[in-house]
């Protein structure tokens, strides 16, 4: 306790004393022992209700033993069943996990991995991918402090992600791989990647670019071919060695008819080659016989254009080209979608163009816009701006239902730069987001669609696109869910009139069963989207008589059915509103590529620099002893004891409360039986 509280309660004490005396006893003729009990009661009321005021409160200190983290980490993928099995991988944790020496040190955690991080206590070696740099980015938010060891049980063979070598991770985090699976290095020859277009147009040559990587010490010799649907078309040699470890083979084949074509690349085994399966591998492209052209109109430097031009591109089946307000009438004619970017006085002849030809176009404003020309050059909005730039920040629309937005989102999106102004629309139209400014959402929009007349426009109020796709990369590690919204935005823009209340997204092309999945959006009559819509999906093979039906669980605002179960092969599907008779079919392809059995040896090397960067030691299934020894041996992960004050105090408020409930009830009661009152 302070000395601070000491001398107060001291002063409570005088205090008190003081005033009874001053009530019972300072020129009070009366005596007996009456006037000692009813000053003592009074005292207490007094004494009480002052240490109320103070509060009196001491430390009191209570001791513990903090251990450090041991965080087992397992891989959980097929390619493990190289080197061990499930029992044998279980008996090897529960025995370090059992261990008293590592238990007096540490506390025990345990995880698994494949294509997510999971904590479990079993072990199932079933899953398609390994994806180690995720996993260790988990861990190393979730134990932020203290000192963490993380024993990696793994082959080190990494199928997804970041290259786990090059993470940063937090100094309280140390690495002690333990390598699983044979380190022997067989002779291997082996398809690496293979870039090809996922788009090619009918009658054109398209690109195929495959890497050949070979793992040996003498020089040989192996061919390699292309096939498209089981048709060679093209075949050459290649010749490796020990410092001649790959080639990159470029062939040029014509597309000569529409539709989905998978591409096989091969390579002839070695002799006495211990992995063959990785000796091939297969990938696909949708010939098609159309593309749409995008027009980006702009008089300005800006990196908005740039972020359109690769967010639309990412798509093959589109191209962008970028022209000046006075470009050729021919150059506008061949444009499916024109956008116009912060439209000024220049633009007039654009304009002009949209009103003769009725073609559709996407304006994007900003603090350059030329508001008084754009309301006097179109009917659909009027803009009434009062000329100061501000940060507008996106409120998305999840009631907007003229098509599907799928995963996209704006949480946490950076601020636009536009003008402050008042919108209003002469034609229907449809919020895509609001405003917020400074905290306050405004009913003015920052994205709409006009949806009146045959026309199609779109209206952006506001500059600075590229920090939203920035940001969803910053999110994701990916560019995909804005382009796929961009994506989005040019189908309804060059698409016919009519709004399909039942909306598919899906992929051509899957490259193994774990990526396939098929998601819907589905809108009532109204065209708002409906959560209580009961949609199924009715799967058909190609290749066999495999057929399944299945539904779509809500997820947000669309349905999405999980086809990771499903074997190679081509499909064809159904999806169908149940409640309102509506379907719309589609297709699609899953490879037969399994990344797991690519590799057969464990990468030792790699977990080796993982652990020298991060202040572990590398380990193997055959040297645990030692394994057990350096770790409860460590100085860096002794046990700490650590104090921890809890400030109580000195006498709880209801006892002191009670105390002067009762002296005073005693006081008065004696006083009143006395005759005193």
């Amino acid at each position: 306790m302070d000395l601070s509280t000491v001398l107060l309660i001291i002063l409570a004490v005088a205090a008190a004393l003081t005033i009874v005396y001053f009530q019972y006893f300072y020129k009070n003729p009366r005596k007996g022992s009456l006037k000692i009990l009813l000053a003592a009661l009074r005292f207490i009321t007094l004494f009480c209700g002052l240490l109320l005021l103070i509060n009196p409160k001491f430390i009191d200190k209570d001791y513990f033993i903090e251990k450090s983290n041991l965080i087992f980490l397992v891989d959980q993928s097929s390619s493990m069943q190289n080197g061990t099995t499930e029992d044998e991988l279980t008996a090897t944790v529960q025995s370090l996990k059992q261990n008293s020496e590592l238990n007096e040190r540490f506390q025990m955690h345990q995880y698994g991995f494949g294509n997510t991080l999971q904590a479990t206590d079993s072990i199932r070696l079933n899953q398609n991918n390994t994806n180690i740099s995720e996993a260790l980015s988990t861990l190393d938010q979730v134990f932020v402090n203290g000192t963490n060891a993380v024993v990696l049980l793994s082959d080190g063979n990494q199928t997804r992600g970041r290259d786990y070598e090059y993470l940063n991770l937090n100094e309280n985090l140390s690495m002690f791989p333990i390598v699983v699976g044979d380190t022997t290095q067989y002779e291997d020859i082996f398809i690496g990647l293979i870039n090809v277009n996922k788009y090619a147009f009918l009658q054109n040559k398209f690109p195929i670019e495959a890497t050949v990587q070979f793992r040996g010490d003498r020089p040989i010799t192996s061919t390699v071919t292309i096939s498209i649907n089981g048709n060679r078309m093209h075949q050459e040699r290649v010749q490796l060695n020990s410092s001649k470890t790959s080639e990159t083979i470029n062939a040029l084949v014509e597309a000569e008819s529409v539709g989905i074509k998978t591409i096989k690349v091969e390579v002839s085994t070695l002799e006495n080659e211990k992995n063959t399966a990785n000796n091939s591998k297969e990938t696909a492209i949708e010939v098609i016989d159309e593309k749409t052209n995008v027009v980006i109109v702009s008089d300005m430097l800006h990196p908005d254009i740039g972020v359109l031009k690769k967010s639309i591109e990412a798509n093959e089946q589109r191209t962008v080209s970028i022209i000046e307000p006075n470009a050729s009438r021919n150059q506008l004619e061949e444009a499916d979608i024109i956008i116009l970017y912060q439209p000024n006085g220049s633009y007039r002849a654009v304009y002009q163009f949209l009103k003769d030809s009725n073609a559709n176009y996407f304006t994007i404003t900003g603090s350059k816009t030329d508001f008084n020309f754009v309301n006097r050059s179109q009917e659909s909005f009027t803009y009434r701006s009062s000329g100061q730039s501000e940060e507008i920040v996106p409120v998305l629309n999840n009631a907007f239902s003229i098509f599907g937005l799928g995963e996209f989102n704006v949480d946490g999106f950076p601020p636009l730069l536009g003008t402050l102004g008042e919108v209003e629309f002469q034609k229907n139209s449809e919020t895509l987001m609001s405003q917020q400014i400074k905290g306050v959402n405004l009913d003015n929009p920052l994205f709409a669609i006009v949806t009146d007349g045959t026309q199609k426009e779109a209206v952006l109020f506001g500059e600075n696109l590229w920090r939203w796709r920035a940001q969803t990369y910053r999110s994701d590690q990916s560019f995909n869910k804005f382009d796929a919204f961009m994506g989005n935005l040019m189908v309804y823009l060059t698409a016919n009139n009519q709004r399909n209340r039942l909306e598919l997204d899906y992929q051509l092309v899957f490259d193994n069963p774990s990526m396939a999945m098929v998601r819907a959006s589905y809108f009532d009559e109204s065209y708002q989207f409906d959560s209580d819509a009961k949609l199924s999906v009715t799967l058909k093979g190609k290749d066999n008589e495999f057929e399944r039906e299945a539904p779509l669980l809500l997820k947000g605002n669309y349905y999405e059915v999980d086809l990771s179960d499903l074997v190679a092969g081509a499909y064809d599907f159904t999806v169908t509103a149940t409640n309102a008779n509506i379907s719309r079919s589609g297709s699609f392809r899953i490879l037969d590529f399994n990344p797991e059995q690519q590799v057969t040896a464990s990468n030792y090397q790699k977990m080796g620099r993982l652990a020298a960067k991060t202040n572990g030691r590398l380990y193997y299934l055959d040297n645990l002893d030692s394994f057990v020894a350096d770790l409860s041996e460590n100085p860096q992960f002794l046990p700490v004891q650590k104090s921890r004050d809890n400030v109580v105090s000195l006498i709880d408020f209801r006892i002191l409360l009670g105390l002067m409930v009762l002296s005073l009830a005693l006081e008065w009661f004696i006083r009143k039986y006395n005759g005193l009152i």
